[in-house]
C-alpha cells in the first residue's frame, strides 16, 4: 500500500492535528462536528443536516463495511470534510458495492485519517464545535488558519435552499394508501417518506420555498416539515408557513430543523448548542409515557423555553401561546435540551431527534404511528382537533 499524502487539520483557535490524506486531495473549510455513532457512516455522510461541516467520527476504525447503492439519505455526500483515526484498508459486506474512500475521492470529498480522533474530539467538547479547515495542499498551519478565520460561521447560515429539492415528488404508500402527506424538503432524509409509506401515507416532498397553496393542492391531509442545515433563527420563511398552517388547524409533524421552525412559529427562541447532539445513542424522556428512549441525533441547535435558561431542567407545564397551550413533551437527559414540543389546541407535534434513524436505533419509530394517529383522529372529528 503506498503511502498517503501528507495533511493537516486546524481548528480556529489553531490547535492543529497532523495526519494523511483520506479521500480526495485538496482543502476544505467548514464546522468542525463529532459524531458518536459506531456504525451507519453512509447515512451519516449522505445527511443534508451535515452541509458545510467537517465530520469527526469518535470510533476508531471507518470504512470496514464499505459502501452500497441502498444506504444513502440522499442524493450525495453532504459533509463538507471528514476526519477518521483509522480507516478500513480492506472493505467486507455482502452488500458492499465499493469502498469508501474511494466514494469520497469520487464526490470531491477533503478527508484526514490517522488523527487522534479522542482527543480532537475532547477539545471540541470543552471548547465547542468551531470552524476548521483540512489541507493535503497546505503545509504552513498558520496559513491555513488564516483562510480558517476568513471562513463563514454556522450561526447565522440560512443553508435550506442549498439542499431541497429542485423539483416536487412523490413516494407512494406501501399497500393500502391512506393519507397524503405534505412534505417541506429542508433537508430531508430518505427513510422519512419510507416509513410514513409504511403505514400506507403517500408523501409529497416539495422544495423549501413552497407555499401553503403548493402544500394544500396536493391534497394534503397533513404537513411534515423535515429536517435541515443551518441557523433556524435564518428561517423565516418556513416559520411563516408553519404558522399558517397551524392557523388552518392541518395536522402538523416536524423533525429536528422542522422542530425549531415549529419552536419559534409557537413563539419560542433557538439558540446555538455548545457542540451539539450528534451520533445514535443519546437518551430521551417521553413525558407522555415516562419511557426512556435511545435515539439518533443531528443538531447544533435547540428550542429555548420562555424563561428557562440553557442547561436547566424543563418545568412539566403548559406554556400559554397564540396557538393555545404547548408542553414540552421531550427532554434529552444528558443536558435537559428540549427535544419535542406538543401542541394542546391545534395539531401538531415535533421532536428534535430522528425516529426514521437509519441505521437505528429504532426506539422511537412508533412517532410516525403518532402522526398517523393525528391524521386519523382529525378526520374522525370532521376538522376538529382533538387535542
Amino acid at each position: 500500500m503506498s503511502r498517503r499524502r501528507p495533511a493537516i487539520l486546524v481548528l480556529e483557535d489553531g490547535r492543529t492535528f497532523h495526519g494523511e490524506a483520506y479521500g480526495s486531495v485538496g482543502e476544505t473549510f467548514g464546522e468542525a462536528v463529532f459524531n458518536t455513532g459506531m456504525t451507519g457512516y453512509q447515512e451519516t455522510l449522505t445527511d443534508p443536516s451535515y452541509h458545510r461541516q467537517v465530520v469527526v467520527q469518535t470510533a476508531p476504525h471507518i470504512g470496514n463495511t464499505g459502501v452500497n447503492t441502498s444506504d444513502d439519505e440522499s442524493r450525495r455526500i453532504w459533509v463538507a470534510g471528514y476526519v477518521v483515526r483509522d480507516p478500513a484498508r480492506v472493505s467486507s459486506n455482502w452488500r458492499a458495492t465499493g469502498g469508501l474512500e474511494d466514494r469520497l475521492a469520487t464526490e470531491g470529498v477533503v478527508g484526514i485519517s490517522g488523527v487522534d480522533t479522542r482527543a480532537l474530539t475532547r477539545h471540541l467538547r470543552e471548547r465547542g464545535a468551531m470552524r476548521v479547515g483540512i489541507s493535503s495542499v497546505e503545509d504552513d498551519p498558520q496559513a491555513l488558519l488564516d483562510r480558517v478565520r476568513r471562513s463563514p460561521q454556522m450561526l447565522g447560515a440560512d443553508l435550506s435552499a442549498e439542499v431541497t429539492t429542485a423539483t416536487p415528488y412523490v413516494v407512494d404508500a406501501e399497500g393500502e394508501h391512506r393519507f397524503t402527506v405534505a412534505a417541506l424538503d429542508l433537508g430531508i432524509k430518505r427513510n422519512v417518506p419510507r416509513r410514513l409509506a409504511a403505514r400506507g401515507v403517500t408523501t409529497h416532498v416539495l422544495p423549501a420555498h413552497s407555499t401553503i397553496e403548493d402544500l394544500l393542492a396536493t391534497g394534503a391531509d397533513a404537513v411534515f416539515f423535515s429536517p435541515g442545515p443551518g441557523d433556524p433563527a435564518t428561517a423565516d420563511a418556513p416559520v411563516a408557513l408553519a404558522r399558517e398552517v397551524m392557523r388552518r388547524e392541518v395536522p402538523l409533524f416536524g423533525i429536528c430543523f422542522g422542530s425549531q421552525i415549529l419552536g419559534r412559529a409557537l413563539g419560542f427562541g433557538t439558540y446555538k448548542l455548545g457542540y451539539g447532539h450528534r451520533g445514535i445513542n443519546q437518551p430521551v424522556l417521553d413525558r407522555a409515557t415516562g419511557k426512556v428512549e435511545v435515539t439518533s441525533h443531528n443538531h447544533g441547535f435547540a428550542v429555548e423555553v420562555p424563561g428557562v435558561r440553557a442547561g436547566a431542567v424543563v418545568p412539566d407545564q403548559v406554556i400559554d401561546t397564540e396557538f393555545g397551550g404547548v408542553e414540552v413533551s421531550h427532554v434529552c437527559l444528558n443536558d435537559n435540551v428540549v427535544e419535542g414540543l406538543r401542541a394542546r389546541h391545534v395539531p401538531a407535534f415535533t421532536v428534535q431527534y430522528h425516529p426514521e434513524a437509519a441505521a437505528g436505533p429504532h426506539d422511537a419509530d412508533y412517532l410516525f404511528d403518532r402522526f398517523a394517529e393525528l391524521i386519523y383522529g382529525r378526520a374522525l372529528s370532521g376538522g376538529r382537533t382533538n387535542a
